[in-house]
């Protein structure tokens, strides 16, 4: 399990300290977004609090604006955007990685992940602000979730190559999401665990 993969990529690419920081210290990245955009104590913070941040968390990152984020969370949309711009003034890095991200698309066309994988945004320009306004969502998006999938098919080869090497009789079934699920027999389970 990448425990919190993209937005472990996320404070990479978005340099915000706090974000950074949380990681860091192993904190409960939820738990830490709650306690800073609701002013509780970290021991404050409710199941349904970091339910919340988790959304804004992850809404974050996939472009969601106010309207979705008020659907999602079944709250009214000024709360949602009272929300939105919290996260932003609180984590200024992620609100300078957006626009960064947005104005980098429209000159070059394109994004990359931090492996130079690339992803051609050509609506990033377009005058339908809707048509616009999915590109940008793209050029914000690409980099954090195309950086996670490629250190997951990296993963992959590279056990895949280890368990070929050292003879397991492991196998590895598939990937969900930022998880690999594997079929171990008993004897090697410490042995594959540790290699994985």
């Amino acid at each position: 399990d990448y425990s919190q993969v993209e937005l472990r990529v996320f404070a990479h690419y978005s340099k915000d300290p706090a974000f950074q920081e949380a990681f860091q210290r192993g904190e409960d990245i939820h738990a830490r977004t709650a306690s800073e955009l609701m002013g509780v104590s970290a021991e404050g913070v409710t199941a349904p609090m970091r339910r919340i941040a988790k959304a804004i968390n992850f809404g974050i990152i996939y472009g969601m604006g106010p309207q979705k984020l008020s659907e999602e969370l079944g709250i009214d949309s000024q709360t949602a955007r009272n929300y939105i711009s919290a996260y932003y003034a609180r984590y200024q890095g992620v609100a300078q990685y957006r626009e960064e991200m947005i104005a980098s698309a429209r000159e070059k066309g394109y994004v990359t992940t931090l492996f130079n994988r690339r992803r051609y945004l050509p609506d990033i320009q377009h005058k339908n602000r809707v048509i616009r306004g999915e590109a940008e969502r793209m050029a914000i998006n690409t980099p954090i979730q195309g950086t996670a999938a490629d250190l997951i098919k990296k993963a992959m080869v590279r056990i895949h190559g280890r368990l070929l090497e050292e003879g397991f009789g492991t196998r590895m079934l598939l990937q969900v999401h930022d998880e690999l699920v594997f079929e171990v027999p008993e004897p090697e389970i410490d042995r594959v665990s540790a290699l994985v």
